[in-house]
């Protein structure tokens, strides 16, 4: 049944002295294509003294521009939205007849468009030996999809890391650890290896246990591959599964770099960072309309 939840979601930097700021991107609007219905959201942007515009990336996604018109010692962003969550057959679509086994090749006509999607990033031994053992995975694309995505899962152990920026693939299948990020972006490279079309996800995760109330949500990122007939299907690395209806993308992108949350730069200073976030059920048919950019 369907799910009505309000997602609260705080960012707050603070620096050790009043520092001017470059314009500053920030991905945190759900992405069109979100399984989840938006009924309401709200990005507030402290302190004031800034203009935010709303627009588009090259890939479609929601960016809201800050420019800060003056020096700040620090700057907090704050997401409010209610969405309803639908539950949804990650299976439930039909493939083109000639996609229907892996490996197969994308059309001619469609392989310009989905040449940034395709560009291998990453080498080395490891990850052409993890490229090998996907290649004696072939057969059904969606079984084929379903036991890549567990190879993935079964290499990489879950660690929270807090360094910025992500592991290469090398690094990861080397220590065998990764954040949700590092899974993703392996998962990406080694679908590029073997021919697939796939980009890098970053969004919400959303989950909830039995009957509870209050959930936990959580930045979270994952791959897409684009198969035809299917379009973008999510796979989530981290649990090995294909991603759900709690899976609510903010940004996806080639590149990791273009898909961060936040993306901007500061005089130099010490900043420290702080988090919270939290997502509770709404009562059924609390839906608002969503508000204009």
């Amino acid at each position: 049944m369907s799910l009505s939840v309000a997602i609260y979601h705080k960012t707050e930097y603070v620096y050790d002295r009043k520092v001017f700021l470059s314009p500053h991107l920030f991905r945190l609007r759900p992405a069109a294509h979100a399984h989840a219905v938006i009924n309401s959201y709200q990005l507030t942007i402290l302190p004031p003294s800034h203009y935010i515009h709303w627009q588009q990336d090259l890939f479609g996604n929601f960016i809201a521009r800050a420019d800060f018109s003056e020096a700040i010692n620090g700057m907090s962003l704050e997401v409010r939205l209610d969405a309803t969550l639908n539950p949804y057959n990650p299976f439930d679509f039909l493939l083109d007849d000639f996609a229907r086994f892996f490996p197969f090749y994308y059309p001619s006509r469609i392989q310009s468009d989905l040449a940034s999607y395709t560009e291998i990033l990453d080498w080395g031994p490891r990850i052409t030996d993890l490229v090998q053992k996907a290649r004696a995975l072939t057969g059904d694309t969606i079984g084929f999809l379903v036991e890549l995505n567990k190879l993935i899962y079964n290499h990489v152990g879950y660690i929270q890391r807090m360094q910025a920026g992500i592991q290469t693939c090398e690094q990861t299948l080397e220590s065998g650890m990764g954040a949700c990020r590092d899974s993703a972006w392996l998962l990406v490279q080694v679908m590029r290896h073997l021919g697939l079309a796939s980009r890098f996800a970053s969004g919400y995760l959303v989950q909830f246990i039995g009957d509870a109330t209050i959930g936990s949500v959580d930045l979270h990122a994952w791959a897409e591959v684009f198969i035809p007939g299917a379009g973008w299907i999510g796979l989530d690395a981290t649990s090995g599964l294909f991603t759900s209806e709690g899976h609510i993308p903010l940004a996806c992108t080639p590149r990791p770099a273009d898909a961060a949350v936040v993306t901007g730069t500061t005089d130099p200073c010490q900043s420290n960072i702080y988090y919270q976030s939290s997502v509770t059920k709404l009562p059924a048919g609390n839906n608002q309309a969503l508000p204009l950019f």
